[in-house]
């Protein structure tokens, strides 16, 4: 082999330095995947605010082993199919959507970013699929119908002891025009989590030594919350303590299946319940009119150890029929998941942490992004499995690798 000594011309064309992104919106684009959302998330959020979105109860088993059975999930593509263009729209309780895919209810959103859920909902609207706000938000029901008027928005309600002040919330989502309201069963009582009880954290947030030297670390965050509103639940009269500490004083313990009724006669619109993790439980609310319920065990953050929502999802849709739709959450953090999901059953997949990571990353920027790389993602998946509708992901693209 006979060598040459290289001209400069020939090293320049191989030396092309990548310069540094200096601009949130320029760094957010580099985020190839929504676990690298949650780094950027990581780095720009103080740690008691990453824990608690990031974090599940008590020894967060629930947590893993929901992520950790996507991961049993072996896909079956065809091939010579042509999948030069995909259709990923659907419908959601009737109504149409760009993908299988909604947003989960979450507390306090303006916490990882002033944001918050006029950001989250903005982003879902321009993607064209549903968002769900909380009663634990930090927007009320009603500034966010006036701040995101086109978007398609339920509203999420737990069942308290004051059933009045409940009828006054779901009062709140008629007048703004709410299409859905979800009934969360799944938090009689406040789970364990055990890293907001490490680190301290309360509604509102306090200022102790520990959170300061962590703060310097976290400047724009600061600067992010102490310029901006006072960080609150926007529909509770006090809201002083932890958070499991509100949960255990608002909520009703009692709760039962006469409350979904009362909720059937007092809301005239869809009716989702959240939380079921049976066939028994599934079929009992649909027989008690539940237009859909969704296989979730709060991503983890109510009881540890409960069923893996992908494992019992095809239980729960043979159980229910026709009688309901279903959706699935919890562990889901790409699109191969939500394509996975569908195959296994599910009209449609719900997310909350993965669109939190981006919203901690970089306001309603970063939320756009985890959709953006969500949608990507499910397009590539139904590509290579050689399908080219989502009434295409079923049973027979998926098997079960042994565990």
């Amino acid at each position: 082999m006979q060598r040459r000594v290289p001209r400069w011309s020939q090293i320049r064309e191989l030396i092309q330095i990548e310069p540094p992104a200096l601009r949130r919106d320029a760094r957010l684009t580099r985020a190839a995947t929504v676990w690298d959302l949650r780094r950027m998330g990581r780095r720009r959020t103080p740690r008691a605010v990453f824990d608690y979105v990031d974090g599940a109860a008590e020894a967060e088993i629930s947590l893993h082993r929901s992520r950790e059975a996507f991961r049993h999930i072996e896909f079956v593509p065809r091939v010579l199919r042509d999948v030069s263009k995909v259709d990923t729209t659907t419908t959601i309780l009737g109504k149409p959507a760009s993908m299988p895919l909604a947003l989960s209810p979450t507390g306090f959103t303006r916490m990882m970013h002033s944001a918050g859920e006029p950001a989250v909902a903005a982003a879902a609207a321009a993607a064209g699929i549903p968002y769900s706000l909380s009663t634990l938000g930090t927007t009320s029901a009603r500034d966010l119908a006036r701040a995101v008027p086109h978007a398609e928005r339920w509203f999420q309600l737990y069942v308290w002891k004051d059933r009045g002040f409940a009828r006054e919330l779901i009062d709140a989502a008629r007048d703004g025009r709410y299409s859905a309201l979800i009934l969360t069963v799944d938090t009689p009582v406040a789970g364990a989590r055990l890293r907001d009880v490490y680190n301290g954290l309360t509604i509102p947030p306090k200022l102790r030594w520990k959170t300061i030297l962590d703060g310097a670390l976290h400047p724009a965050w600061w600067w992010d919350l102490l310029t901006t509103e006072p960080l609150e639940f926007a529909s509770l009269r006090s809201s002083e303590g932890t958070v499991a500490e509100l949960i255990d004083k608002v909520f009703d313990p009692s709760v039962d299946f006469d409350d979904l009724a009362w909720l059937k006669e007092t809301w005239d619109g869809p009716v989702i319940v959240k939380g079921v993790q049976t066939p028994d439980d599934a079929v009992a609310v649909a027989e008690r009119g539940a237009d859909a319920v969704i296989v979730s065990n709060h991503g983890g953050r109510q009881l540890d150890r409960a069923p893996v929502t992908l494992e019992v999802l095809p239980e729960v849709v043979t159980a229910i029929g026709d009688r309901a739709e279903v959706y699935v959450d919890g562990g889901i953090m790409s699109g191969a998941d939500i394509a996975a999901a569908l195959c296994l059953g599910a009209r449609a997949a719900m997310v909350g942490r993965a669109y939190l990571y981006g919203l901690m990353a970089g306001g309603r920027t970063g939320v756009d992004r985890a959709i953006a790389i969500l949608r990507a993602e499910l397009v590539r998946t139904m590509q290579l499995l050689g399908v080219t509708t989502v009434d295409e992901l079923d049973g027979s693209r998926v098997r079960w690798r042994h565990r």
